[in-house]
């Protein structure tokens, strides 16, 4: 196994220009023909409850780039099994996660994540499941998510179960590498990985990072989400479907449906006949199950659908 391979990283950091700055939106009008395609999807979903599913392109405007959009490179994320069983690629993960949590905190909820909860407080959606770990729709508001891929903000113990938050770890490995972000800076900084890991410059640096371990037991700590190669807990997928159950329809936004984690929610509505709304740059693995498809901004298309279905209630 390649210990030092590039991209191991997870979703979850603020992926920066080189002037240090969050990347801008890229957000474009929507045309008359976007605008009536959005009428008649919100008269398809005026006066019933529907459930939403987002992933990662509902926060590419908050500077957390996306794995598989049209633009995206190629991803090479560490899996569970790399994780659990090789301590240099742990190590690895750790001290470039360290990095990358500390420029993690600027980000904030987009206009997507704030339609959202607007949508939920009007009394619209019977949940919003997302794939993300960010944690931006509770930050705008919404109060029904299920964080179907777990929470970047917490960290577990995988011996004896015990959870810490992420912000209490970054006190501890801060302990553990006094001056490590300090020299990261001297060694060359800090450049965006194409997963959104934080790409650091010193090999050496990565070599000689300290990993905490459990305070409690000594046990070995993971971040609370699902890594890729591992699944998500059955009560969690539950909880998800029973919001799809109790909806009479389903929107998607910025999901590609590429991992059946996503998809099989969109095939449940398709199956029992509810339409199926599709917002999404690029192709999904769900368009053949989409009533409608929207090749459109996440942002401004959900700003736009709750100003119509507002107007509706009105």
């Amino acid at each position: 196994m390649d210990s030092v391979r590039p991209g191991i990283g997870q979703t979850g950091f603020v992926q920066e220009s080189v002037d240090g700055r969050a990347r801008e939106s890229n957000a474009t009008p929507l045309s008359r023909a976007d605008m009536s395609a959005l009428d008649g999807v919100a008269a398809m979903l005026s006066n019933k409850p529907f459930a939403l599913l987002t992933g990662a392109g509902i926060s590419t405007d908050s500077g957390i780039p996306d794995y598989r959009g049209p633009a995206a490179p190629p991803r090479n994320p560490l899996t569970y099994q790399e994780f659990m069983g090789d301590p240099q690629l742990r190590r690895r993960y750790w001290a470039r996660n360290h990095v990358g949590w500390a420029k993690m905190r600027s980000a904030t909820p987009n206009t997507g994540h704030l339609a959202a909860a607007a949508l939920e407080r009007a009394g619209l959606l019977s949940g919003i499941v997302t794939q993300n770990v960010d944690r931006l729709h509770e930050a705008a508001g919404a109060e029904n998510v299920l964080d179907l891929h777990g929470r970047f903000d917490q960290v577990l113990c995988t011996d004896c179960g015990t959870s810490y938050s992420r912000s209490f770890l970054a006190i501890i490995l801060k302990e553990l590498n006094p001056g490590f972000l300090d020299a990261v800076e001297a060694a060359g900084g800090v450049s965006a990985a194409p997963d959104a890991d934080a790409d650091l410059a010193s090999e050496q640096l990565i070599a000689e990072f300290n990993v905490a371990k459990c305070p409690l037991c000594g046990g070995l700590l993971k971040p609370d989400f699902v890594f890729f190669g591992e699944n998500v807990p059955k009560d969690r997928v539950a909880r998800a479907f029973s919001m799809v159950d109790a909806a009479e329809a389903l929107v998607v936004a910025g999901s590609s449906l590429t991992v059946l984690s996503g998809l099989r929610f969109a095939k449940k509505a398709a199956k029992d006949g509810k339409p199926v709304i599709i917002i999404n740059r690029g192709e999904t693995r769900g368009d053949s199950l989409a009533t409608v498809k929207l090749e459109l901004g996440v942002g401004e298309t959900m700003s736009h659908l709750t100003r119509l279905l507002g107007a509706r209630l009105a």
